[in-house]
């Protein structure tokens, strides 16, 4: 999970600019629609239901978050979007899965491909990588910040599969129908933890290093950028000192 993790602590140190630039406020809107065509209510549409958390952790104005569920619900018109996941290879071989929310499909994946070259990868056919990634459940906590015994006991009570020590972090891993309930038993106990998603992980990792790791950071950095990128993984794992000179 090591690519993952690391990858999660660049995104998160990002994040207070990306809010600046309106980036993530975007972002927000669009899976609050995609989200709501599953169905309105958040007590029944669990996707909806974290995707209104992530909007209020933005503190998104009430009614922004009301029309972006209705455009999904078709009570108001909107842009037709479009969900769609591309695959390829980033330099050194590792996988890089991309989510995407487009109301253009050849624009976006104009965009993708043009990135992937850039920055020594290539765009891939449809279930290259994909096989290598699973989606769980991933609550992660700076490490020291809680008591590890306890974090287990409550986690692990709760339904969840493990936790695990990282670098910098320990971390929760949860299946998609436990997380919501492992991440409030966690709430209840007043742990506080750095982040909390759906996501998806990967089952192995491949080491990069030199101009290779440079390329994968800046291949990554440019597809969290695109304005049609919802969300980027990748498997690479590269050594933490060189994340922290390069990041």
């Amino acid at each position: 999970m090591s690519g993952h993790s690391k990858w999660s602590n660049i995104k998160h140190r990002k994040a207070a600019v990306d809010a600046k630039r309106g980036k993530i406020f975007t972002k927000i809107i669009r899976e609050l629609t995609i989200a709501a065509r599953l169905g309105g209510d958040p007590n029944i549409n669990s996707r909806l239901r974290m995707a209104i958390a992530a909007a209020k952790g933005q503190n998104m104005p009430k009614d922004t978050i009301e029309r972006a569920i209705k455009r999904g619900t078709g009570e108001i018109g909107g842009e037709e979007l479009h969900e769609i996941v591309y695959e390829g290879y980033g330099p050194g071989g590792s996988a890089v899965l991309v989510q995407v929310l487009t109301d253009n499909k050849n624009r976006t994946v104009s965009e993708i491909r043009r990135i992937f070259t850039k920055y020594g990868g290539n765009l891939g056919e449809s279930g290259c990588v994909g096989w290598i990634f699973e989606k769980r459940g991933r609550i992660a906590f700076e490490k020291g910040s809680v008591d590890e015994d306890k974090l287990f006991e409550i986690a692990l009570e709760a339904g969840a599969d493990d936790v695990r020590t990282e670098e910098s972090e320990l971390v929760v891993v949860t299946s998609t129908d436990a997380f919501e309930s492992v991440k409030g038993a966690i709430e209840e106990a007043g742990l506080k933890f750095t982040s909390a998603e759906i996501t998806m992980i990967p089952k192995n990792s491949i080491r990069i290093e030199g101009r290779e790791a440079e390329q994968m950071l800046r291949l990554m950095e440019s597809l969290e950028d695109s304005d049609d990128v919802q969300s980027v993984y990748s498997n690479f794992d590269i050594a933490e000192e060189l994340m922290q000179a390069l990041g």
